[in-house]
């Protein structure tokens, strides 16, 4: 029996709450790092960490929520969170650029769990819903891509050590968070296929829809960590714009990555999947086409919220194909594969962002961006034999 919608939404609003902590660390994040790090060049490994620890979480994350319920393991990677946030804090103190990695690291890994929200969403409703719940928890990123920022900045003087407190309150919206979700009442979920019978993931991958989706969540991913990784640096220490003009278009940037859920029901029945997937990619040039020839506050605004338009349209795209994609049992194992390659595939763009963004310039960040979108084009017209299927 489906739990509905009433359920959709708690897990909206406490996801979002909990999630607040991955928009704060996006803006200060690097800006701790360049002050606390050895060389400016790591000034984006906590970033990097954080996206790492997303990819190393997601296996453990899938297996306590298969042992001990969705519920009861998102309960346990939110203290994570909050724990791990107090100590981040405690590491300003202590001017630990070490400890601060370590903390990011943990961040991460307890994102790993949150990002297995949407699955438990789409598992609340009838399969003609998926899409739409899907959308629901990406749309509740609006709340989060608000708070966090507005925390960052807002704590930033609670003490006399920069932005301890607002790990102190990134940490107070997790524990509202983790108090929001007892009112939530997972669907029960069917036996699951024992792993003597249930496909070895080799054998999944022949599906070509499969691929297709994973590939939608890798690119588009890779290109808005790159990007957004650089963003701060780019804007606050190497083109001189303020910490309010960089924060504001952080905000709207993540704001732009959830906004367009409001309207993606639609979007699907209108262009279908491949459309979607099309569109976020044209989303993606025209980030780039821009970001080439205007570094001012209003270019870098207009660069982030395309992105974000186009992270959306690629990550929900996959994700409301993924369920089509793979048998009844097999939901654990697909979902740890996809969320596995598409996080360490992020990790690898996020370390990778530090480099490019101390060594060479802001535009051609941008045109290395070109080598993903290709590929991805590639994969569509690879996988147009594969018959594709969205509620």
């Amino acid at each position: 029996m489906k739990a509905g919608f009433g359920n959709v939404f708690i897990l909206a609003f406490s996801n979002a709450l909990a999630f607040s902590v991955t928009p704060m660390m996006m803006l200060v994040g690097s800006l701790l790092g360049a002050d606390m790090a050895p060389s400016v060049d790591w000034a984006t490994l906590p970033i990097a960490l954080m996206v790492i620890g997303t990819a190393i979480g997601v296996v453990p994350a899938t297996k306590l929520m298969q042992s001990l319920g969705r519920k009861n393991a998102l309960w346990l990677f939110m203290g994570l969170g909050i724990a791990t946030c107090l100590l981040a804090s405690e590491s300003l103190v202590y001017h630990s650029f070490t400890l601060f990695c370590v903390c990011a690291l943990f961040i991460g890994v307890t994102n790993a769990a949150l990002q297995q929200v949407r699955f438990a969403a789409m598992e609340c409703v009838d399969a003609s819903k998926a899409a739409t719940a899907a959308s629901v928890i990406m749309l509740g990123g609006v709340l989060a891509a608000i708070v966090g920022p507005e925390l960052a900045v807002f704590g930033r003087h609670l003490t006399e050590i920069d932005y301890q407190g607002s790990f102190w309150l990134v940490a107070a919206s997790t524990g509202l968070a983790a108090i929001l979700l007892t009112f939530f009442s997972p669907a029960q979920q069917a036996a699951v296929t024992t792993a003597s019978t249930t496909r070895p993931i080799r054998e999944i991958l022949q599906n070509r829809a499969f691929c297709l989706a994973v590939a939608s969540g890798v690119v588009g991913y890779m290109v808005m960590t790159f990007v957004m990784t650089c963003t701060p640096i780019s804007m606050h220490n190497h083109h001189g714009h303020s910490l309010a003009d960089t924060k504001w278009v952080i905000q709207c940037h993540i704001a732009a990555m959830f906004l367009p859920s409001l309207v993606s029901p639609w979007l699907f029945r209108l262009l279908g999947i491949r459309g979607m997937m099309v569109t976020g990619l044209i989303c993606y040039a025209i980030t780039i086409a821009i970001g080439v020839v205007d570094t001012s506050v209003n270019g870098f605004w207009l660069q982030l919220v395309m992105l974000g338009i186009g992270w959306n349209f690629l990550f929900v795209s996959g994700t409301a194909l993924l369920p089509s994609t793979y048998l009844p049992g097999e939901q654990y194992r697909a979902q740890s594969f996809n969320d596995s390659t598409v996080f360490s595939i992020q990790a690898v763009a996020s370390l990778s962002a530090g480099w490019a963004i101390s060594s060479t310039s802001w535009q051609a960040v941008l045109l290395l961006c070109t080598i993903p979108v290709g590929l991805m084009l590639y994969a569509l017209l690879w996988s147009r034999s594969a018959k594709l299927a969205v509620s």
